[in-house]
Order: structure tokens, then sequence, then C-alpha cells
């Protein structure tokens, strides 16, 4: 089996999907990688490294001509699908949320198209899951970025001339974005509350040091789908937490807001009047940005300031960790890679297998996951 690794084209992009050893480990397996010529380069991988690997570099036309798989971080332009062969299979992080126009040109292509972000929640497609793995750096990487903002410390420190206080941090939304930003505040020595509506993150919340926010009502103790998503709360429900919230929120320094809803445009959580109640020198990250956003004032990939307040619309926060990212979700797809050959190790993707079905956007020149068909 042929895979190609492309570099990426999207502005502010600095992922790559293969690095030199999940490279090693695709070849080891049977697979023959080519690499585009600094593809690795933005996240500190050199053409050396994959070489040493033994992956062939090549540019990026001849990379993707007679492959059967395409590696990549997010969705390929239609060039690049018009030069992959009939049947080929495109795999990454593709955004299939309401993508009918890019899966129609997968299909018109007959490129069968695989996204990442649907991989199945159940345990043996844990270690596939790359949205999961992505999300984990995106809440590291916001309280980085807030404590750069901030411009102050964050854990209390006693010293000779006096005591500075601890900063307050509240993380809305307790998903794996979101615990992962509990931890790293609570480890840079922030006092930390966060909230979510989902019954379960209680738990989670608390066994991370963390004070739970929420309005614990009989709509709250069902708020969770089957796949571990949240829901959709009703309009009663967001008067009341939101009500409970801007009580809390303005008495914070830190909020980072993570909550969304797969295929909805992000649920508003903070409005400006909220932001106006905060202190001067405050920070919002709001990693929805890029899904419309949580907070009222936010803007995609721009620093707002309102009243003192600054508020952080990131809407790529993993390239802001590209090696790591990277590394991250290069194995992901390498713990995909059995399910796309057949017992002699040739090109044959299963696509019975639940996870495949999952994933599934387009097959034989057709659009087929029901989302997209209207069949969901």
């Amino acid at each position: 089996m042929h895979i190609a690794v492309l570099a990426e084209t999207r502005d502010g992009e600095s992922r790559v999907a293969a690095t030199p050893d999940s490279v090693k480990a695709l070849i080891k397996a049977g697979a023959e990688v080519t690499v585009q010529k600094g593809a690795g380069e933005r996240a500190a991988y050199t053409d050396a490294a994959y070489e040493a690997a033994g992956a062939k570099l090549a540019t990026r036309a001849a990379a993707v001509k007679g492959v059967d798989v395409l590696f990549c971080v997010r969705r390929p332009d239609d060039e690049t699908l018009k030069r992959l062969k009939d049947g080929a299979l495109v795999i990454g992080l593709l955004e299939p949320h309401g993508a009918t126009d890019f899966a129609k040109a997968c299909a018109d292509a007959h490129v069968n198209a695989l996204a990442m972000e649907y991989t199945p929640r159940i345990t043996r497609a844990q270690s596939m899951d790359a949205l999961s793995s992505q999300s984990n750096l995106s809440g590291y990487r916001a309280v980085i970025e807030a404590a750069e903002l901030y411009g102050r410390a964050f854990p209390m420190m006693m010293t000779a001339a006096g005591t500075i206080a601890p900063a307050k941090a509240f993380v809305m939304g307790a998903g794996v974005a979101g615990l992962q930003a509990i931890a790293t505040a609570r480890r840079l020595g922030a006092v930390v509350s966060a909230t979510d509506v989902r019954p379960a993150a209680k738990e989670q919340v608390g066994s991370l040091g963390a004070k739970f926010i929420a309005v614990e009502d009989d709509e709250f103790k069902e708020a969770e789908t089957a796949g571990g998503y949240a829901k959709e709360m009703s309009d009663a429900y967001k008067a009341k937490q939101a009500e409970l919230v801007a009580s809390h929120i303005a008495k914070q320094d830190i909020v980072i807001t993570t909550a969304l809803i797969p295929g909805r445009p992000a649920p508003r959580l903070i409005t400006k009047a909220m932001v106006e109640a905060m202190r001067p020198g405050s920070v919002i990250i709001d990693i929805a940005a890029g899904n419309g956003g949580n907070c009222e004032l936010s803007e995609p990939d721009k620093v707002v300031e309102h009243n003192g307040v600054k508020i952080a619309g990131f809407t790529n926060l993993p390239a802001r960790l590209a090696a790591d990212s990277s590394q991250l979700l290069a194995k992901n797809l390498v713990n995909l890679f059995p399910l796309l050959v057949g017992e002699d190790g040739g090109f044959a993707p299963h696509w019975e297998d639940e996870v495949i079905v999952g994933m599934a956007l387009t097959k034989d020149g057709a659009v087929i996951h029901p989302s997209l068909t209207g069949d969901a």
C-alpha cells in the first residue's frame, strides 16, 4: 500500500499528518510512504529525518501520483483531489459537518474520504480518536495563551514585599479540552472552577481539584447523548445557567470557553454584559471562536479588547504546538492503518467495520454518510 503525506496549504496550519516515527511504523507494517519535500518543516520535522525513517521525498504533484491513501491534517484542495487515482482514500480532519460541497467534490473525483472527526466513541477506537488528541492540546495551549495575555502571576506568591493572590480561572465546558485546561491551570497555581451541562462532568471536574458550577436540576441530569456529547439545553435552562454564570464570571481573572455541539453553532455562553462585569485585565480564551464563539464579542483569530478585558478567538490552538499535535495525529493514523489493509497486506479498507462505517463520507463515487445524505 502506498501512502502520501503533503504539506498543508491552509493559512496558519503548521501541523503535518506524519512524523518520522510514524513513517517508520507504517513502513514496518508494510506500507510505502512518500512525503512532499518540506511538509514537516513548520512542525520541526526535517526532510532528512523523513528520509532516514525510510520515506521517499517528492514534489507535491509527484507525491500523490498513483497513491492508495493520502494522509492529511485538513481538507485537500480540489486540485489535489483531481490528481488522485480513482478509488484512492483521503483521511484527515475533514471538517465534515455540513460539508456537502467537499463530499461531492470527493465523490466526483471518485476519491473515498474518511473524516477523523467521526471516529466512533467506542473503546477500541480510542487510539484513533484524533478529535480528542487535538482537543487535549487545545485545552493545554489555551491556558498558556491566557497566562501570556493576563500578564500577572497564576499562583499565590508570598514574599517579603507582600503576598500576590492566586489567579481565579473558570473553564466553561469540561470535555477533553476543558479537563486539560483545568489540569493545566491548576498546575500553574490558579484557583479553578468549571461548568458543564453533562452530569458526568461534575465528578471529573472535582477529581482535578476544581469547583463545579452548574444549575443541577432535572434537565441537567439528562443532558448527555449516548455518545458522550453535550445536548442542546432548553431556553429556560440556559437562562438559569446564564444567571449563575454571570454572577460567578464577574469574579474571575481567566475564563476559558470550550463548549461545542457537533454539527451546530457553538452555544453562546458569555454576553457583552458579562464581559463588562469582569475586571479590567481579565482574559477570555474562546476555543469555540471558529464555530461562532461562546463569547458574544469573540472574533476568529483575533484578540479583541473590551472595557479592559482581552478576548482571544484562537481557531487552531493545536497548530501552536505543531510538533506535539502532529505526533499525536500521526499516531492516530498509524492506529487506523490495520483497518486499511487486507490479509495479504495490500490496500483493502474494511468497509464493513463499524469504525470505517462511522468515518466514511464517500465511497465509489457516492456520498454515503447519513449526515450528508439526509438520512441521519
